[in-house]
Protein backbone atom coordinates (compact mmCIF):
# COMPACT_ATOMS: atom_id res chain seq x y z
CA UNK A 1 0.00 0.00 0.00
CA UNK A 2 2.83 2.39 0.78
CA UNK A 3 4.33 1.82 -2.63
CA UNK A 4 0.98 2.51 -4.34
CA UNK A 5 0.45 5.67 -2.31
CA UNK A 6 3.89 7.07 -3.08
CA UNK A 7 3.60 6.22 -6.77
CA UNK A 8 0.29 8.02 -7.26
CA UNK A 9 1.67 11.59 -6.88
CA UNK A 10 4.46 10.74 -9.30
CA UNK A 11 1.91 9.46 -11.83
CA UNK A 12 -0.23 12.56 -11.42
CA UNK A 13 2.81 14.80 -11.83
CA UNK A 14 3.83 12.90 -14.96
CA UNK A 15 0.32 13.31 -16.41
CA UNK A 16 0.34 17.05 -15.66
CA UNK A 17 3.70 17.45 -17.37
CA UNK A 18 2.44 15.50 -20.38
CA UNK A 19 -0.68 17.68 -20.66
CA UNK A 20 1.49 20.80 -20.39
CA UNK A 21 3.73 19.57 -23.19
CA UNK A 22 0.75 18.69 -25.38
CA UNK A 23 -0.87 22.08 -24.69
CA UNK A 24 2.34 23.88 -25.49
CA UNK A 25 2.66 21.91 -28.71
CA UNK A 26 -0.81 22.99 -29.83
CA UNK A 27 0.02 26.58 -28.91
CA UNK A 28 3.28 26.48 -30.86
CA UNK A 29 1.58 24.84 -33.85
CA UNK A 30 -1.17 27.44 -33.81
CA UNK A 31 1.41 30.23 -33.56
CA UNK A 32 3.37 28.74 -36.44
CA UNK A 33 0.22 28.53 -38.56
CA UNK A 34 -0.51 32.19 -37.87
CA UNK A 35 3.07 33.13 -38.57
CA UNK A 36 3.02 31.18 -41.83
CA UNK A 37 -0.17 32.93 -42.93
CA UNK A 38 1.32 36.31 -42.08
CA UNK A 39 4.48 35.45 -44.02
CA UNK A 40 2.37 34.53 -47.05
CA UNK A 41 0.61 37.90 -46.90
CA UNK A 42 3.95 39.66 -46.50
CA UNK A 43 5.33 37.76 -49.50
CA UNK A 44 2.39 38.92 -51.62
CA UNK A 45 2.96 42.48 -50.47
CA UNK A 46 6.62 42.26 -51.46
CA UNK A 47 5.63 40.76 -54.81
CA UNK A 48 3.47 43.83 -55.32
CA UNK A 49 6.50 46.13 -55.21
CA UNK A 50 8.94 46.78 -58.05
CA UNK A 51 12.50 45.62 -57.53
CA UNK A 52 15.06 48.29 -56.68
CA UNK A 53 18.80 48.32 -57.16
CA UNK A 54 20.93 47.66 -54.10
CA UNK A 55 22.16 50.85 -52.40
CA UNK A 56 25.82 51.73 -52.62
CA UNK A 57 27.96 51.04 -49.55
CA UNK A 58 27.50 53.71 -46.91
CA UNK A 59 24.38 55.12 -48.56
CA UNK A 60 21.50 56.03 -46.29
CA UNK A 61 18.35 53.96 -46.88
CA UNK A 62 15.50 55.92 -48.40
CA UNK A 63 11.83 55.30 -49.05
CA UNK A 64 10.39 55.79 -52.52
CA UNK A 65 8.52 59.04 -52.98
CA UNK A 66 4.82 58.27 -53.03
CA UNK A 67 1.94 60.57 -53.89
CA UNK A 68 0.58 62.65 -51.03
CA UNK A 69 -2.94 61.46 -50.18
CA UNK A 70 -3.84 64.99 -49.06
CA UNK A 71 -3.04 66.58 -52.42
CA UNK A 72 -5.10 66.74 -55.60
CA UNK A 73 -3.00 65.77 -58.61
CA UNK A 74 -3.66 66.60 -62.21
CA UNK A 75 -3.94 63.21 -63.91
CA UNK A 76 -4.44 63.23 -67.66
CA UNK A 77 -6.38 60.35 -69.20
CA UNK A 78 -4.70 60.37 -72.61
CA UNK A 79 -5.87 57.31 -74.58
CA UNK A 80 -6.88 55.31 -71.50
CA UNK A 81 -9.98 53.15 -71.92
CA UNK A 82 -12.85 54.36 -69.73
CA UNK A 83 -15.76 52.45 -68.26
CA UNK A 84 -18.68 54.58 -67.07
CA UNK A 85 -20.57 57.72 -67.99
CA UNK A 86 -18.84 60.31 -70.15
CA UNK A 87 -20.40 63.05 -68.01
CA UNK A 88 -19.34 61.46 -64.71
CA UNK A 89 -18.62 63.88 -61.87
CA UNK A 90 -15.91 61.59 -60.45
CA UNK A 91 -13.14 59.94 -62.42
CA UNK A 92 -11.09 57.11 -60.94
CA UNK A 93 -7.79 56.57 -62.75
CA UNK A 94 -6.38 53.13 -61.97
CA UNK A 95 -2.82 51.94 -62.55
CA UNK A 96 -2.96 48.17 -62.75
CA UNK A 97 -0.92 45.05 -63.54
CA UNK A 98 -2.71 42.09 -65.10
CA UNK A 99 -0.48 39.62 -63.25
CA UNK A 100 -0.80 41.33 -59.85
CA UNK A 101 -3.12 39.38 -57.49
CA UNK A 102 -4.13 42.55 -55.65
CA UNK A 103 -5.38 44.09 -58.90
CA UNK A 104 -7.84 41.26 -59.49
CA UNK A 105 -9.02 41.42 -55.88
CA UNK A 106 -10.14 45.02 -56.27
CA UNK A 107 -12.45 44.16 -59.19
CA UNK A 108 -15.48 43.39 -56.95
CA UNK A 109 -14.98 46.75 -55.21
CA UNK A 110 -14.96 48.59 -58.53
CA UNK A 111 -18.11 46.69 -59.54
CA UNK A 112 -19.77 47.77 -56.27
CA UNK A 113 -18.78 51.38 -56.95
CA UNK A 114 -20.53 51.20 -60.32
CA UNK A 115 -23.58 49.59 -58.68
CA UNK A 116 -23.86 52.32 -56.05
CA UNK A 117 -22.91 55.41 -58.06
CA UNK A 118 -23.85 54.50 -61.63
CA UNK A 119 -22.84 57.06 -64.25
CA UNK A 120 -21.70 59.57 -61.64
CA UNK A 121 -18.38 57.69 -61.43
CA UNK A 122 -16.20 56.41 -64.27
CA UNK A 123 -13.02 54.33 -64.20
CA UNK A 124 -10.04 54.83 -66.52
CA UNK A 125 -7.43 52.09 -66.88
CA UNK A 126 -3.67 52.73 -67.04
CA UNK A 127 -1.02 50.11 -67.77
CA UNK A 128 1.61 49.28 -65.16
CA UNK A 129 3.15 45.85 -65.87
CA UNK A 130 5.76 45.37 -63.14
CA UNK A 131 9.13 43.85 -64.01
CA UNK A 132 8.60 41.11 -61.41
CA UNK A 133 5.64 39.78 -63.42
CA UNK A 134 7.11 38.27 -66.60
CA UNK A 135 3.77 37.60 -68.35
CA UNK A 136 2.20 40.95 -67.57
CA UNK A 137 3.59 42.90 -70.52
CA UNK A 138 2.07 40.57 -73.12
CA UNK A 139 -1.30 40.70 -71.33
CA UNK A 140 -1.29 44.51 -71.43
CA UNK A 141 -0.39 44.45 -75.12
CA UNK A 142 -3.26 42.01 -75.72
CA UNK A 143 -5.71 44.31 -73.95
CA UNK A 144 -4.61 47.23 -76.15
CA UNK A 145 -4.88 45.07 -79.27
CA UNK A 146 -8.41 44.15 -78.21
CA UNK A 147 -9.20 47.83 -77.57
CA UNK A 148 -8.43 48.56 -81.22
CA UNK A 149 -11.31 46.26 -82.07
CA UNK A 150 -13.63 47.69 -79.43
CA UNK A 151 -13.17 44.88 -76.89
CA UNK A 152 -10.79 46.23 -74.25
CA UNK A 153 -13.02 45.67 -71.22
CA UNK A 154 -14.04 42.20 -72.33
CA UNK A 155 -10.39 41.22 -72.69
CA UNK A 156 -9.62 42.99 -69.39
CA UNK A 157 -12.20 40.88 -67.56
CA UNK A 158 -11.12 37.62 -69.22
CA UNK A 159 -7.48 38.18 -68.25
CA UNK A 160 -8.32 38.87 -64.62
CA UNK A 161 -10.47 35.72 -64.48
CA UNK A 162 -7.33 33.55 -64.88
CA UNK A 163 -4.12 35.33 -63.93
CA UNK A 164 -2.22 32.05 -63.59
CA UNK A 165 -2.04 31.60 -67.36
CA UNK A 166 -1.17 34.71 -69.36
CA UNK A 167 0.72 32.94 -72.13
CA UNK A 168 0.44 34.36 -75.63
CA UNK A 169 -1.42 31.22 -76.72
CA UNK A 170 -4.04 31.77 -74.00
CA UNK A 171 -4.40 35.46 -74.84
CA UNK A 172 -4.88 34.59 -78.51
CA UNK A 173 -7.47 32.02 -77.44
CA UNK A 174 -9.42 34.77 -75.68
CA UNK A 175 -9.23 36.94 -78.80
CA UNK A 176 -10.44 34.09 -80.98
CA UNK A 177 -13.41 33.41 -78.66
CA UNK A 178 -14.32 37.11 -78.89
CA UNK A 179 -14.43 36.90 -82.66
CA UNK A 180 -11.57 39.36 -83.18
CA UNK A 181 -9.64 39.65 -86.43
CA UNK A 182 -6.64 37.51 -85.44
CA UNK A 183 -4.20 38.85 -88.02
CA UNK A 184 -4.87 42.38 -86.82
CA UNK A 185 -4.81 41.30 -83.17
CA UNK A 186 -1.39 39.64 -83.50
CA UNK A 187 -0.01 42.59 -85.44
CA UNK A 188 -1.30 45.10 -82.87
CA UNK A 189 0.15 43.09 -79.99
CA UNK A 190 3.61 43.56 -81.54
CA UNK A 191 3.04 47.16 -82.70
CA UNK A 192 5.54 49.79 -81.59
CA UNK A 193 2.82 52.33 -80.81
CA UNK A 194 1.14 49.85 -78.47
CA UNK A 195 4.47 49.35 -76.66
CA UNK A 196 4.91 53.13 -76.50
CA UNK A 197 1.43 53.61 -75.06
CA UNK A 198 2.22 51.14 -72.26
CA UNK A 199 5.58 52.82 -71.66
CA UNK A 200 3.90 56.23 -71.52
CA UNK A 201 1.56 54.97 -68.78
CA UNK A 202 4.55 53.65 -66.85
CA UNK A 203 6.32 56.98 -67.26
CA UNK A 204 3.28 58.90 -66.06
CA UNK A 205 3.05 56.63 -63.01
CA UNK A 206 6.69 57.29 -62.22
CA UNK A 207 6.22 61.05 -62.54
CA UNK A 208 3.34 60.89 -60.08
CA UNK A 209 5.34 58.76 -57.66
CA UNK A 210 3.29 55.59 -58.13
CA UNK A 211 5.41 52.55 -57.28
CA UNK A 212 2.96 49.66 -56.91
CA UNK A 213 -0.32 48.27 -58.13
CA UNK A 214 -3.17 48.81 -57.92
CA UNK A 215 -2.98 52.57 -57.41
CA UNK A 216 -5.84 55.01 -57.85
CA UNK A 217 -6.42 58.72 -58.28
CA UNK A 218 -10.00 59.70 -57.47
CA UNK A 219 -10.52 63.16 -58.94
CA UNK A 220 -6.80 63.57 -58.35
CA UNK A 221 -6.73 62.22 -54.76
CA UNK A 222 -4.37 59.26 -54.31
CA UNK A 223 -5.55 55.94 -52.90
CA UNK A 224 -3.14 52.99 -52.78
CA UNK A 225 -3.90 49.28 -52.92
CA UNK A 226 -6.91 46.98 -53.03
CA UNK A 227 -8.67 48.78 -50.20
CA UNK A 228 -12.21 48.03 -49.01
CA UNK A 229 -15.22 49.72 -50.56
CA UNK A 230 -15.69 52.01 -47.52
CA UNK A 231 -12.33 53.69 -48.17
CA UNK A 232 -13.20 54.35 -51.81
CA UNK A 233 -16.64 55.60 -50.79
CA UNK A 234 -15.16 58.14 -48.39
CA UNK A 235 -13.01 59.74 -51.13
CA UNK A 236 -15.77 59.52 -53.76
CA UNK A 237 -18.37 61.12 -51.49
CA UNK A 238 -15.92 63.89 -50.67
CA UNK A 239 -15.35 64.50 -54.40
CA UNK A 240 -19.12 64.50 -55.07
CA UNK A 241 -19.62 66.98 -52.24
CA UNK A 242 -17.20 69.39 -53.90
CA UNK A 243 -18.90 69.20 -57.30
Amino acid sequence: MAENSSGRPILIAALLISFSIIGASFFVASSLDRATAQMEVATELLDNLPLAAAPSPGARPSRPNRPDANREYKVTLGEAPVRGGGDAVVTIVEWSDFQCPFCSRVSPTLAKIHEEYGDRVRVAFKHMPLSIHPQARAAHAASEAAKRQGQFWKMHDRIFENQRDLSVATLEGYATSMGLDMDKFRSDMRAEDVAKLIDDDLKQASQLGVTGTPSFFINGKFLSGAQPFANFKRVIDDALGKS
